[in-house]
């Protein structure tokens, strides 16, 4: 993947900086006057491993929780791209989304806003509670931020076993695509229908959220690729490996041995690879219609 492009202002560095440790809390979420047990938290956290909303989100929606509290004010942030490689890398890629993003909102008649990148470690505060490294990436629809600790890219390496940059590139993708639902209005339709549905039925809206959220990413790797020619050999399977590696079937069998289908809040495998590529295939946001879509 080619690194040589623009890099993105709109980058808060953390690193280093602010809270970073525990905060000394129990066993669990408490969330809206009720208490999500250990293995909601395990659920939700490994959903939200790779490429999803933060796992308070989502342990949110589980338990029809209250907003979070506003965030403790970070003191000292680093503007503007950052100079280390990793730093340079997803300022590169933060640019790339933006350009991308502005060309297609700009067709619509309309204006894209964009998000800002934070860089943290350990934990950090936002508008959505506090973020924590191991929550993996996530995006916050009350600040507009994305939210990721570097770290994380070893354990996409590692753990994974879905090396290579486009794939880290894929995960800054998919949580600006959880922007673009946000600009669009996505989210706010999605969250007003909690107190018409049971949990479980918000569980199926929660995987169309995501998958939708891929197709953008692979609406955005199709773009890019147009535009800058930014895509390289071996680029695109790096991407599908990730999104394979990460679909809920394959964390819970990990995990656990099994799958429950039930409880997925973010797409199997399949189901990942599918809409990822209905977005690269088509370039078009009209491809990326999961909420009408039967089957997924």
């Amino acid at each position: 993947m080619r690194e040589d492009g623009r890099e993105s202002d709109n980058i808060e560095d953390r690193r280093g900086q602010g809270p970073t440790g525990d905060d000394g809390g129990g066993g669990g979420f408490a969330l809206g006057g009720r208490h999500i047990g250990i293995g909601g938290i395990i659920i939700a956290i490994a959903a939200s491993y790779f490429f999803g909303i933060d796992p308070r989100v989502v342990l949110g929606l589980m338990s029809g929780g209250q907003p979070a509290p506003p965030p403790v004010p970070v003191q000292h942030v680093n503007s503007g791209p950052p100079t280390d490689t990793l730093g340079h890398f997803v300022s590169v890629v933060l640019a790339n989304t933006e350009d991308t993003w502005t060309a297609v909102f700009a067709k619509a008649g309309r204006e894209y806003r964009k998000p800002k990148l934070v860089l943290f470690t350990g934990s950090t505060p936002t508008a959505c509670g506090t973020g924590r490294t191991a929550a993996g990436p996530f995006y916050c629809p009350n600040d507009e931020k994305v939210y990721i600790d570097l770290a994380f890219y070893r354990m996409l390496r590692e753990r994974f076993q879905a090396p290579g940059d486009f794939a880290q590139a894929y995960v800054i993708a998919h949580e600006v695509g959880h922007h673009v639902q946000n600009l669009l209005g996505t989210m706010a339709k999605t969250d007003a229908m909690r107190s018409r549905m049971s949990e479980q039925q918000y569980k199926q809206v929660s995987v169309r959220i995501e998958l939708q959220a891929d197709c953008y990413a692979g609406v955005w790797a199709h773009d890019s690729d147009q535009m800058h020619k930014f895509l390289e050999s071996g680029d695109l399977e790096s991407a599908l490996r990730a999104a394979s590696a990460i679909g809920d079937d394959t964390l819970q069998k990990q995990a656990q041995g099994y799958a429950v289908p039930e409880t997925f809040t973010h797409g199997s495998s399949a189901q990942r690879v599918r809409w990822f590529k209905s977005g690269f295939d088509s370039g078009a946001l009209a491809s990326c219609e999961t909420f009408n879509a039967q089957p997924l």
